[in-house]
């Protein structure tokens, strides 16, 4: 049986936007923020099993940055399903290809490794630059 909270309960179903504006921002700070915005976590009406998390919009990742010298050590690994086939890709080159995927990766990490994360990573945008196509739903 459901219990009727009235339309406080409705207010909090709903999904928001949020604008993340990555300029000289670190990596991992952003994605646990993005991360707890996409779960939901910060509603009241906050539940594991279900998918009430937010829309986030991060701007400006091609300007993030890493603290001490990880730039040079961080090492990405896949796996190309061939025996023997592990292959490595270093930080640096992978960020001036995509540095999108560099924080998408960062906040797929982060999320519950359940059937939840592919909905929840749809709810995710990210923008090389400030030029976006949302700026009439974050008004």
């Amino acid at each position: 049986m459901r219990l009727w909270l009235g339309w406080r309960w409705f207010k909090s179903m709903q999904n928001n936007w949020h604008l993340i504006n990555a300029d000289n921002q670190i990596l991992g700070r952003i994605a646990t923020q993005t991360a707890s915005f996409l779960i939901g976590k910060h509603k009241t009406s906050y539940a594991p099993n279900k998918n009430i998390g937010d829309f986030v919009v991060i701007i400006n990742a091609e300007k993030i940055k890493l603290t001490r010298n990880k730039a040079q050590k961080k090492v990405y690994y896949y796996h190309t399903s061939y025996p023997g086939a592990l292959k490595t890709v270093k930080y640096q080159a992978r960020f001036e290809k995509k540095p999108e995927w560099v924080i998408y990766q960062a906040v797929k990490g982060m999320l519950p490794k359940n059937r939840l994360a592919n909905e929840r990573l749809k709810k995710l945008k990210i923008f090389r630059d400030e030029k976006h196509p949302y700026a009439d739903k974050l008004a």
